[in-house]
């Protein structure tokens, strides 16, 4: 019998994502119980058989939704019949102070997947995150104008983490489920209209696609691709100006630096300096900014992380904001 054609291309996607894992490795797989994330374990195991990786698949239960307890333990069972070498499943408290409950959970998720791999000496998470996914984003962030940045879309890797599913689309790995008979789960959020990313999934994405012709999420997401690479490049760029800064920022050094350059040095400064990321905006650098081109005796500018942007005598300085 032929390989069906969605499994064939989850597998591709997760043998080339993990070609440089040496034999033996522990490799983590991230798993909801959805049919993204389950296509995703499936295939992993069975890319595992020939270079010997041990998976081990992982669920962590955010306690949202009633009933998540028992999913978790399901999502452990289906992780243990499809052939990993070990479970784990964790529950974790989500504090929404201060972010959103889908960045308050993403974060919780992250801190607890961190200590999971930590536990398993794993050098490699495997996320779900599909094409669609991708497009979902970069859609998100051209209409918020958040600027090259979130246009790039989610990295392919970032630390341990790799996201193999980023070439393959979510109709693809529901089709390779069904075709291995691996009953999914559908994520009541999913289908939350409270939820912007949602609108965007089952109400935007559907009218782009039939007012412009398929394809949208391919070129969306061929777009993050594409700035991406850009985006790396200028970052490379940004860090050595820094470097070249020696750690003093001043204005007159920061005055003669292409402004693409500039606004990613103070950026980067910021964030080396205890702002925190997901909280740092635009609006935040543009100030920051000002500071040097646009100096008018300027107070400062406060930044996320109790932190304020200040120029005394030229320099540019980090102080604390709660002082």
């Amino acid at each position: 019998m032929a390989l069906d054609p969605a499994v064939a291309a989850v597998r591709l996607c997760v043998r080339r994502a993990l070609a440089d894992v040496a034999p033996g490795t522990p490799v983590l797989v991230a798993c909801s119980g959805g049919a993204d994330s389950l296509a995703l374990v499936s295939a992993t195991v069975f890319e595992a058989r020939s270079p010997a990786w041990k998976v081990i698949g992982v669920t962590v239960d955010h306690g949202l939704q009633e009933g998540s307890a028992a999913q978790a333990a399901r999502v452990v069972e289906q992780m243990a019949a499809l052939g990993v070498a070990e479970t784990a499943s964790a529950r974790v408290a989500v504090d929404s102070r201060g972010l959103g409950p889908e960045a308050a959970a993403r974060q919780a998720r992250y801190e607890i997947l961190d200590q999971m791999a930590e536990h398993f000496a794993a050098p490699v998470v495997l996320l779900g995150h599909t094409r669609d996914d991708q497009a979902e984003t970069v859609l998100l962030g051209l209409a918020r104008g958040s600027g090259g940045r979130s246009i790039a879309g989610m990295r392919r890797a970032f630390g341990r983490y790799r996201r193999p599913l980023l070439d393959v689309s979510r109709a693809d790995t529901v089709a390779a489920c069904t075709a291995e008979g691996i009953d999914f789960w559908a994520d009541p959020h999913n289908d939350d209209p409270a939820f912007t990313r949602v609108r965007v999934r089952h109400q935007v994405m559907p009218m782009l696609e039939s007012e412009l012709g398929p394809g949208v999420a391919v070129a969306l997401a061929r777009t993050a691709d594409l700035m991406r690479a850009d985006l790396e490049y200028l970052d490379q760029v940004a860090e050595a100006a820094l470097g070249d800064l020696a750690g003093s920022l001043t204005a007159e050094g920061l005055a003669q630096l292409p402004t693409p350059i500039r606004t990613r040095v103070l950026r980067l400064a910021a964030l080396r300096a205890g702002a925190n990321a997901s909280e740092l905006f635009h609006e935040h650098i543009v100030g920051m900014d000002q500071l040097v081109t646009a100096w008018r005796g300027q107070v400062g500018v406060d930044l996320p992380g109790h932190l304020r942007f200040v120029r005394r005598d030229g320099v540019l300085l980090f102080v604390s904001s709660s002082a």
